[in-house]
């Protein structure tokens, strides 16, 4: 992308990237704003914003952001949506909701502010600090991750479009903190597009296929890609590129297995399995 392809708004002198000029005055009324995301595929823009010591973390549907691949009215539709999933998903590794409100041009949540940095490929400075990281790091965020999609099932929900961008570190304390869970759903869960909403790193092969069930069988194999994510290489997804032990590798592997019958039964399996092999 080159500089003809966006305009540069500075908004409290910190620069933020769109297809077109925009009003984002409703955000002085949470303080200034000191960072801007604007990165995300969603449709959505994000903020951190200060007023005094307190923070803020704004996400925002309605701006022509720049790399969005739904339309200005999917985006806000999908925003509110998440409103009742983040109260029914309350976690200590969820970020935390505290208010949603109409915009004149769209709809934001505001959440609790973290430090937490974002390890997707999409934030290559902090993914590269993330991933320097020892096993032993990495393998205590996978069990945030793991005891958070288990209380997702739970509750009666199901994953969609979990990806290494859902998933933030704080380096200075150490917390792990999970994000952007716009499109989990209640089960029973059938894919309604063909193609589901996601990156393909970790989608299983139902969620390529119209009409497939998305259910727990669905979620085991998002856990094993993020394993290959955190431990390997998510793309080829070899035991060549595999830090951890064979036994752990053969749990991930059979998690992403493209017949659903052979993959783990259910998140707590997995987490059994992933567990025994570890000692």
């Amino acid at each position: 992308m080159t500089d003809k392809d966006f305009y540069t708004q500075w908004i409290d002198g910190i620069p933020c990237k769109l297809k077109e000029p925009f009003d984002f005055s409703f955000l002085n009324e949470y303080g200034k704003v000191f960072k801007v995301y604007d990165s995300q595929d969603s449709g959505n823009i994000c903020f951190g914003v200060k007023d005094g010591e307190t923070k803020y973390f704004i996400k925002f549907a309605g701006a022509p952001t720049i790399r969005s691949r739904v339309s200005k009215d999917e985006a806000i539709e999908r925003i509110k949506s998440t409103v009742q999933v983040y109260k029914d998903l309350a976690h200590p590794v969820l970020n935390n909701l505290i208010d949603a409100k109409e915009i004149d041009s769209g709809y934001a949540l505001v959440f609790e502010w973290t430090d937490a940095e974002c390890m997707g490929r999409q934030y290559p400075e902090s993914r590269k600090l993330f991933m320097e990281m020892s096993d032993n790091v990495r393998l205590n965020v996978f069990d945030e991750i793991l005891r958070f999609h288990a209380h997702v099932i739970k509750q009666g929900y199901v994953a969609i479009d979990f990806y290494d961008g859902c998933i933030m570190y704080d380096f200075k304390t150490g917390q792990t903190v999970l994000c952007d869970i716009e499109f989990y759903s209640k089960m029973p869960y059938k894919n309604p597009i063909g193609r589901m909403w996601g990156s393909s790193r970790f989608m299983s092969p139902e969620e390529f296929e119209l009409g497939a069930q998305i259910d727990e069988l669905t979620n085991v194999y998002t856990m094993g890609a993020t394993a290959f994510a955190l431990f390997g290489d998510d793309r080829n997804k070899c035991i060549k590129s595999w830090t951890l032990s064979d036994k752990l590798y053969k749990v991930a592997k059979k998690a992403i297995n493209n017949k659903r019958s052979d993959r783990q039964q259910s998140i707590e399996q997995f987490i059994i399995e992933w567990k025994g092999a570890i000692s």
